[in-house]
């Protein structure tokens, strides 16, 4: 899927990996990351597969940059798997529910210390969906109104961000409470 979410990005406008890896943390990290080296490894094999192109482009004080524009065949293969629709749940890896799970033998104070760690950060979290987020979106419309239809698309995966953590936080609390009694 990372194939398809940097053909994304470059449908709006050429950029090199490091403005891709940039973009991305700005805007699809909160729910799609990547690292710079699977950025760039994925730009290499889209090259060879015809979806993109790129070329050098000089700089004076700098080592030269490579900048990447998706090609007709890299936007037709993104059209192709937007219009796919999902038909699966996502399955999620989450460490504290595993934790958790067998933390049973452990003290209480261990087990809400966790718990109150991960509900800090999910905290931490919703305040930057409340104000990074809408900022970056806002910004972006601003410089590009034709983005506008874009950007009430970019909002929705904000809120589903901030939603999310909401949920999370109300269900650290319950399970704080639960230990608090009960354990």
């Amino acid at each position: 899927m990372l194939k398809c979410a940097l053909l994304g990005f470059l449908t709006y406008e050429s950029k090199t990996g490091y403005e891709l890896k940039q973009t991305m943390d700005k805007s699809t990290g909160h729910f799609w990351h990547a690292k710079q080296s699977q950025i760039y490894m994925t730009l290499k094999k889209l090259e060879e597969d015809g979806l993109i192109t790129s070329h050098s482009e000089h700089q004076a004080t700098r080592p030269d940059r490579r900048v990447y524009t998706i090609s007709e065949s890299g936007e037709k293969t993104l059209r192709e798997w937007l219009s796919q629709p999902v038909t699966t749940l996502d399955t999620t890896k989450q460490l504290l529910l595993l934790k958790l799970f067998f933390s049973g033998k452990l003290e209480k104070e261990t087990i809400l210390t966790q718990l109150r760690l991960l509900r800090n950060l999910h905290e931490q979290q919703v305040e930057l969906y409340k104000t990074e987020s809408p900022d970056f979106i806002k910004e972006i419309t601003t410089f590009q109104p034709e983005l506008k239809q874009d950007a009430h698309l970019w909002e929705a995966t904000r809120r589903f961000g901030e939603l999310y953590e909401n949920m999370y936080i109300r269900w650290l609390d319950e399970t704080i409470a639960m230990v608090e009694d009960k354990i």
